[in-house]
This record gives C-alpha cells, sequence and structure tokens, in this order.
C-alpha cells in the first residue's frame, strides 16, 4: 500500500511534561550575547569570569603526531557556559555530515514540518534518555527488538510503558512479525490525540548490541512503510554506525524518513572517545527543540571542553579525514572479529551456533544444551578466569532464562579471545558432563 505525505502532528507524541517545557530565559540570553557583537555591553549573564579559572592552555597530540592548540583565547571560551544545543562549528560540521552521508529528505522541510535538526548531547545515552521522557506517559506502548541494550531498557522501565517486543533473526527485526503485532490495531486509530497505541519503535539496525544483527535496506523500507500506515515515530539509536565492516553502508531510516518520524542517536564513543561523551540527536525540529528545552534544565550543555576539542579535531581532519580515520577504526575491529571468529571455529564449534556480526563489537552465541546461561556464566565460567555477559540481561524480563551469551571482541587481544574462548569451551563441556550424571 502506498501512502502519500503524512502531515506530522507532533503535539500528540509528546508527554504533558514535555510539552509545558518552556525556554529559560537565563539560557536565551546567554544565547544571545554569545552571537552578539564584542561593542555589546552585557550586565545580564551570571557567567563567572574566566581569568579566575586556573586553566589557561592546552596542547593536545593526535594519533599521527599532529596537535590540537587550544591558546588562551580559545581556552577562555572553552571554559565557559556554551547553547544547549551545542557549539555553533560542531553544530555545522555535523549537519553537513548527517546531509553527506543520510540526505534526509528533512532537511528541505519547514521548520513546522520536521526540518531535520541536531543537538549534540552528553554521549548519546543522554539523548536518547531525553527523547524517552519526552515521549513516554504511563501505559503508553512502545515497540522494541528484543534482545535489547540493557542501558535502554533500564532507561523505559522506570517510564511505565507497555513494552512489546519484537521477533528478530540474524538479519534484524522481521517485518512480517511486527506487522502482525500491529494489525491488531486500526491504523485510523493512531491518530487520535490521547492514542495508546504505538509510539514509537525503538531499534538499534547495524551491529546491534547485543546481537551484532544489521539490518538489511528491504527490512528497513517495509518497517518505514509500517510506521506511516501506523503514524508511529522510529527511534534509530546508530552507536555502530561507524562499524560497519562492508560497503556500501545499507541507507539509514533517516535517509528514508519523507515524513519526519524519524528521531536518530549518533555517538562518536567508538570512533573518537568515549570518554569525552559527545553524542548528537538529528531528527524532526519540533521533537529536537523539546529535547533542547530538557537540556536546558538538566545539564545546560555538553562540556564546552570537549566540543571544542572534537570540533577542532574535524575541522583539522575534514570530512575526508575523518573518514580515512573511521576506515582505520573499523579495520581494527573488523580484524578483531575474524580473531574471534576464528577462536569460536576452533574451540565452539560442536558446543554452540553464532552468525558472523556485519558491524560493531559483539558476537552472540548460543551454547547448544544448556537452557539458561546464568549459573554457567556468573558462576563456572568465573572460576575459568572469563567473563561473558548472560543472556537474560538483554531481555525486558531479567529473569527469563536464556540460552544465549554475548562475547566482546573490543578489548582483548588475539591471544586472549582464543584462551578465552578454550576456558568457555571447558566451561561448557563441564556442564554436560555433570547434566549427564544428574539425568542418566
Amino acid at each position: 500500500m502506498v501512502i502519500g505525505p503524512v502531515a506530522m502532528n507532533y503535539s500528540r507524541y509528546l508527554t504533558a511534561v514535555s510539552a509545558a517545557r518552556k525556554a529559560s530565559p537565563i539560557r536565551v540570553l546567554t544565547e544571545l550575547m554569545q552571537r552578539s557583537p564584542p561593542s555589546l555591553i552585557s550586565l545580564a549573564g551570571g557567567a563567572p569570569n574566566p581569568n579566575t579559572f586556573p586553566f589557561k592552555a592546552a596542547s593536545i597530540t593526535v594519533g599521527d603526531g599532529t596537535t590540537i592548540e587550544i591558546g588562551e583565547e580559545l581556552m577562555t571560551r572553552a571554559l565557559q557556559y556554551s547553547g544547549s544545543a551545542g557549539i555553533p562549528e560542531l553544530l555545522l560540521w555535523l549537519k553537513d555530515l548527517q546531509k553527506r552521508l543520510h540526505n534526509p529528505p528533512t532537511s528541505n522541510f519547514k521548520p513546522e514540518e520536521g526540518q531535520m535538526e541536531i543537538c549534540v548531547t552528553t554521549g548519546s545515552q543522554d539523548g536518547l534518555c531525553k527523547v524517552f521522557e519526552m515521549l513516554i506517559n504511563p501505559g503508553d506502548t512502545v515497540l522494541l527488538d528484543v534482545p535489547s541494550y540493557p542501558g535502554t531498557l533500564a532507561a523505559l522501565k522506570p517510564l511505565g510503558s507497555n513494552i512489546i517486543s519484537i521477533p528478530s533473526d540474524q538479519h534484524g527485526i522481521i517485518p512480517k512479525e511486527l506487522k502482525g503485532i500491529l494489525s491488531r490495531w486500526s491504523p485510523e486509530g493512531t491518530r487520535k490525540p490521547n492514542s495508546s497505541l504505538p509510539k514509537f519503535l525503538y531499534t538499534i539496525p547495524n551491529g546491534s548490541n547485543p546481537t551484532g544483527t544489521s539490518l538489511t535496506e528491504d527490512r528497513k523500507k517495509e518497517i518505514y512503510q509500517l510506521a506511516r500506515q501506523y503514524d508511529f515515530l522510529i527511534i534509530e539509536d546508530d552507536p555502530y554506525y561507524f562499524l560497519q565492516f562492508s560497503k556500501p553502508w545499507a541507507p539509514t531510516f533517516l535517509s528514508m524518513d519523507v515524513d519526519g518520524r524519524v528521531v536518530r542517536a549518533d555517538s562518536f564513543s567508538k570512533v573518537l572517545s568515549s570518554g569525552l561523551r559527545i553524542g548528537f540527536l538529528t531528527g524532526p525540529k519540533p521533537l529536537i527543540d523539546r529535547v533542547i528545552l530538557h537540556v536546558q534544565v538538566s545539564t545546560m550543555h555538553t562540556s564546552t571542553f570537549t566540543q571544542l576539542m572534537i570540533s577542532q579535531l574535524l575541522q583539522q581532519w575534514g570530512q575526508k579525514g575523518f573518514f580515512d580515520h573511521v576506515d582505520r577504526v573499523i579495520e581494527f575491529y573488523k580484524t578483531q572479529r575474524d580473531v574471534m571468529l576464528t577462536a569460536a571455529d576452533k574451540w565452539l564449534k560442536d558446543l554452540a551456533d553464532w552468525h558472523a556480526p556485519a558491524a560493531g563489537m559483539f558476537l552472540w552465541i548460543k551454547i547448544k544444551g544448556i537452557s539458561d546461561t546464568e549459573h554457567l556464566i556468573m558462576e563456572k565460567a568465573l572460576e575459568k578466569q572469563v567473563l561473558l555477559v548472560p543472556g537474560q540481561a538483554f531481555h525486558i524480563d531479567s529473569s527469563e532464562p536464556s540460552s544465549y551469551v554475548r562475547a566482546s571482541f573490543s578489548l582483548s587481544s588475539p591471544s586472549q579471545i582464543d584462551q578465552g574462548f578454550q576456558r568457555l569451551a571447558e566451561v561448557i563441556k563441564e556442564a554436560k558432563r555433570f547434566h549427564q550424571t544428574e539425568n542418566p
């Protein structure tokens, strides 16, 4: 079924708290002051005088031997409050990046109709939490592909939403299963202002944590059309986008967004630094503006220093330098993945099943003949000095048994990966021998 242009009613998605947010007058004055000419005499701001701060300059060495110089003038700015959406030069760089990577149809929309907007967040997790709190009232229905990232589950559960899990396989969400779940509702009913029908679908489309699965382009297209038909939003959490092992990279939901119903979370944690806490949200301006209002009264803004540090690096590199760096990162993780797959073939071939991940840093392993890996991993494997994550940690109901474990290939050396899987194999064999003894 082909659907014509859909006029989005963003107010129907907002919680009462989010809808009630107003711009902070102090934050507005701060941003106005930063855009004003030097001739302006401002007696309005409550910012501390940076001359009283002990930090004066910094020189940061990059891996290629070049340096980022933060002199006294730039340091003065780095130590001061900044705009809640992000520093202007970083926002401009990110907008150019998103247009190059995704060419969002929404970039040409009018602001009130869902024009593409971006804001910097303190890591993508911060942005996602604010998006969830913007959208979820107690009792609201949300759709989630499971197993899923525990951080997402921890953020969603206290909000009192009705979480419906969508079955997936080695290629991500199964559109037929999603369509079957949605068929219990009338598409027309989803457009009622106080509807309790699905508000959004949350998914990690590339290198999903924990499964390592990546959604195919065809499946994304099917899912997006279902979102249009049932008028729900798509939260595209894509921290492993820059860790896709094969090119060309599959089109994103953002690149397909002809309505303005996709909120995309990106992160520099996996390719630049996890500790600097720089993420960014891209989505329709009416929704991103609500997130910015939340930022104004919570963190106020992401660290000016870390924003400037990354912005200086990106401007020094340019887009080509950034993608050259990304290619080096991809090559590292691809090599690590191949090492883990080799070790799995060597030690676990007759003990477990798995699929080679196309992105990310995880291998999702199903242990044969073990219905619940919690005891196996948290006790027996620990005794053998090897640690993985039992599968039940990634379920909506954490007491639900799982025969899976998650192994990460991000930090360990090739020899550690090989030895770790050898130890895991010993644990599995011992568990099976014990089971056979107890149940002859």
